[in-house]
């Protein structure tokens, strides 16, 4: 069972303490565009129209994750090209962000940083796909120091700022998990997802469509650990987009005689990993 290659990521659910914060972070900041707004959420995506990017919903009783706990690694905002991403990094540099880190991976380059709630974002735009390397059927990956002057020179005007690209997209979602063999078993013979890497110690990249990868999975820090509470902060959902209704009929059937608890209505399913992270499987 192969995922069709249209398949990808298309939103993120994150609950926040402070509303305001978040939205200083992922719309003032970054530049996403706000599409709606009640109370305790908000709706943004790149191009301010639906379908949204990332839901920020509001608890302000939400504590820390705690240590060792399974969950959202990262979400990884992908731009269409470099000089893109380098209008972000500018932007961010001027306002006096903090980063994590600045990597080459060979398939992209990437820089890294927290949300206001801790939760790890990596901005990235993919390296052209022909020069991407592959050995028995792996694709080759790497965190190499990344230089940032390659970045920065593309920009012919760095101190411009007219908000992020309307087609920046979610490129893929990076969790902690309790166990890859698990993780492997679910999107891989579950959901269909092809293995793309297992070369790096203690991490599992699956893609769809000969991507580098659309899921990260990794135990550096959460090795037989077990699911955050409820009311903690970072992820309450996910969104992946498989637009094949029958695909999704075929996962709702294997799911089933998995005894793996799934909830279908029209047009997409909700059914949760291995380690109760909640993943909506939409059309």
């Amino acid at each position: 069972m192969k995922i069709p290659d249209n398949t990808k990521i298309q939103s993120v659910d994150l609950r926040v303490r402070n509303l305001n914060n978040s939205l200083n972070f992922y719309s003032n900041l970054l530049g996403l565009g706000e599409i709606a707004r009640g109370d305790d959420y908000s709706l943004l995506s790149a191009n301010g129209k639906n379908p949204y990017l990332i839901k920020l919903v509001e608890d302000k009783n939400a504590k820390l994750r705690a240590p060792n706990t399974t969950g959202l690694f990262h979400i990884a905002f992908r731009f269409p090209n470099r000089k893109e991403l380098a209008r972000v990094f500018m932007r961010l540099f001027n306002k006096k962000t903090k980063f994590q880190g600045f990597s080459d991976h060979l398939v992209s380059e990437a820089i890294y940083l927290p949300d206001p709630d801790g939760n790890g974002i990596e901005l990235y735009a993919d390296k052209p796909k022909e020069i991407w390397e592959w050995k028995l059927g792996q694709v080759l990956m790497d965190s190499l120091p990344l230089d940032l002057s390659v970045i920065t020179r593309e920009l012919d005007d760095p101190q411009i700022w007219k908000g992020i690209h309307p087609d920046t997209d979610i490129g893929h979602i990076h969790f902690n998990v309790s166990n890859l063999f698990k993780a492997e078993k679910f999107y891989n013979d579950m959901l269909g997802f092809n293995v793309t890497s297992t070369l790096f110690p203690g991490v599992l990249f699956v893609s769809a469509g000969g991507y580098h990868h659309h899921i990260g999975a990794n135990v550096w820090s959460s090795n037989k650990g077990h699911s955050p509470d409820d009311n903690s902060l970072g992820l309450i959902n996910y969104t992946i987009k498989i637009p094949d209704k029958s695909f999704l009929n075929l996962i709702e059937e294997k799911a089933k005689d998995s005894k793996i608890t799934v909830d279908a209505e029209e047009g997409f399913l909700n059914i949760h990993d291995f380690d109760m992270n909640k993943i909506k499987l939409t059309l």
